[in-house]
């Protein structure tokens, strides 16, 4: 799992049936140490009601299909928490 900042929305209207209902976002995973060293952004399918701004947890690879009720759905990356506060070393990080 890694730890990311919900950046946009993407909105497909053609896309895989399986995907239907499915939000989709785009996430930035982030270094929770080193708050300058970000990733790429990715778009990951949202299971809980996530928003933009918002820091979350996310599942990524073949894991990320376990998050779906239906594991047939095509997916690289899914939302599986948001977070409320963050810890690292006795010292609280910025969320």
């Amino acid at each position: 799992m890694k730890i990311g900042k919900i950046i946009g929305s993407v909105w497909a209207t053609k896309k895989d049936e399986s995907l239907n209902g499915y939000k989709l976002l785009i996430a930035k995973p982030i270094n929770v140490e080193k708050s300058n060293e970000e990733k790429s952004p990715i778009v990951v399918a949202d299971t809980i009601g996530a928003g933009v701004g918002e820091t979350v947890i996310l599942c990524c690879g073949s894991g990320a299909r376990q998050a779906t009720p239906n594991n047939g759905v095509p997916v690289d990356a899914t939302v599986v928490a948001i977070v409320d506060d963050l810890e690292i070393g006795g010292v609280k990080k910025a969320v």
